[in-house]
């Protein structure tokens, strides 16, 4: 909806959605979309049809499992899904000339994280404990070779960008905070969590989305290719609220009568995570306009207006009003 309000013409390659609900058919986005194809990244045969069919000039690669619970429960599938994704992204963008200028995105999770609470920068160390987060690095590391191996005569500039914790409305993804949040509050059940201390860079997804938008318009017009490598697109370590903070935020907007409960975690996840964009903004004047709190807010009055009969008939005019109002703050 952010490319449609900019009047690019968008075409969208994707598995159907898996959340019940989900954004894209509760707002019904296929009517924003010039094409929409319904197929799996894992064909290569077709992605590169779709790619010779579209020509396109500036192409996004955000399909993944995005799940660190999931990567625990299905950790062949996440890889495949992941690495041998973003190969078949890679194959089927250099076949054609049109493509001048394309994204990976992976996650603020590449990095190998010692628990140190310090800001990684896109030259700090990549690793994972768990399986998606050595994937999303798998990414990075299988990116950089492509780039150097096929990309460095081509015209298509290619970069990797990394974000913080993005919430925002229409996010029914399992076991993200924001949607159990959302689904407990709403109906005055019980909130369990996981990790209450866990702090996290929260961003409004707007944030990133405006700085992958700004790179891509670099790279695409990038003849001595100073824009290639990896991003960081993170807000300051004022936004890292702790996950039970972020409940009680919520709990307070939703005027919710829901208890939170903690739970012993089975899985490792990272307690903290902090990135340095220091990068984005000395090269792309890119930094984070809304506080954590303005982000919230955003982000569960959108859930609020869903899930209330009066207002969700106009939802889709609501997202737009949260577009255009952020546009207007950021100048963009």
């Amino acid at each position: 909806m952010l490319l449609k309000s900019l009047g690019a013409n968008v075409v969208g390659y994707a598995l159907n959605p898996i959340s019940k609900p989900n954004f894209f058919d509760n707002l019904k986005l296929g009517k924003f979309l010039k094409h929409d194809y319904r197929e799996n990244i894992l064909n290569l045969k077709k992605l590169k049809n779709v790619i010779r069919k579209t020509k396109p000039s500036v192409v996004f690669h955000l399909a993944a499992q995005s799940s660190v619970l999931v990567s625990y429960q299905e950790p062949k599938k996440t890889i495949e899904t992941n690495v041998v994704g973003t190969i078949n992204f890679l194959e089927a963008i250099r076949i054609v000339n049109s493509v001048k200028s394309a994204i990976v995105v992976t996650t603020d999770k590449v990095y190998l994280n010692l628990e140190k609470k310090k800001k990684f920068k896109e030259s700090s160390r990549l690793g994972g404990y768990d399986i998606y987060s050595s994937s999303k690095a798998t990414c990075e590391i299988l990116t950089e070779s492509y780039v150097k191996s096929f990309y460095s005569s081509s015209r298509c500039n290619i970069a990797t960008v990394r974000s913080g914790n993005c919430i925002g409305g229409g996010d029914w993804t399992k076991d993200r905070i924001i949607k159990d949040c959302v689904e407990s509050f709403i109906n005055n059940k019980n909130l369990i969590i996981r990790s209450p201390n866990a702090t996290r860079p929260w961003q409004h997804v707007l944030e990133p989305l405006c700085g992958y938008l700004k790179l891509a318009e670099k790279l695409y017009y990038d003849n001595k290719k100073r824009y290639i490598g990896s991003w960081n697109f993170g807000p300051s370590t004022k936004n890292n609220l702790k996950v039970k903070e972020i409940a009680l935020i919520g709990k307070e907007i939703l005027s919710s009568r829901s208890k939170i409960i903690i739970k012993k975690k089975k899985f490792y996840e990272s307690e903290n995570l902090s990135l340095d964009s220091s990068k984005s903004f000395k090269f792309l004047r890119w930094k984070t306009h809304l506080s954590d709190v303005q982000a919230l807010k955003m982000t569960f009055h959108w859930f609020k207006n869903f899930y209330n009969k009066s207002t969700k008939k106009n939802i889709i005019k609501f997202t737009f009003q949260q577009i255009d109002h952020f546009k207007n703050k950021t100048n963009f």
